[in-house]
């Protein structure tokens, strides 16, 4: 695919088959994060991948959706704010907008490969910080449930509604 079809090929992909995902898409998932930007080039990240049975149970339990449940593989995206670049003029903390950038390079890529993903912030993170035993410097930001799209899912189109450039975009 070139890369302007995987930008509109991408959606969130809400329902998985239950075809395996192989380790070599999974590092080339994880290779596409760490070539991503960061701020300064500090990389506060870690990605946690969960492939066993006792560790996709546990992040199950974060965030009890029956849709969630379905994936083969969850990663989790993980910051480090004290290795994150703060702006002078503020103090603005650039953690999460680096791990955003490292977690869409992971979804694109995704896609690319024909797998399906989908963002997930709303978990509980001491549940997943507690199951995956995370030092004290580590937050859980983003779940990334992994797997291919099951053939007949179809994404619901009030997700896939975008607004138009007009509304969006200002030249000055």
């Amino acid at each position: 695919m070139n890369f302007d079809e995987v930008i509109r090929k991408r959606k969130s992909i809400r329902k998985f088959s239950e075809k395996p995902v192989d380790k070599e898409a999974i590092l080339q998932l994880l290779e596409s994060a760490r070539l991503a930007p960061s701020a300064v080039n500090f990389q506060p990240w870690k990605f946690y991948v969960c492939t066993s049975e006792e560790a996709k149970k546990a992040i199950r339990e974060s965030y009890s959706r029956e849709w969630f449940a379905g994936a083969q593989v969850y990663i989790v995206a993980c910051g480090d704010h004290s290795r994150s670049w703060k702006r002078p003029a503020d103090g603005k903390d650039h953690c999460d907008i680096d791990i955003a950038i490292a977690v869409e390079h992971i979804v694109l890529k995704a896609t690319d490969l024909g797998l399906g993903t989908c963002w997930v912030c709303n978990f509980d993170p001491l549940k997943v910080k507690e199951a995956l035993h995370l030092s004290e410097e580590f937050e859980p930001i983003v779940l990334l449930p992994l797997g291919y799209p099951a053939d007949n899912y179809e994404a619901d189109p009030r997700h896939s509604k975008r607004k138009p450039l007009e509304e969006i975009a200002e030249w000055v």
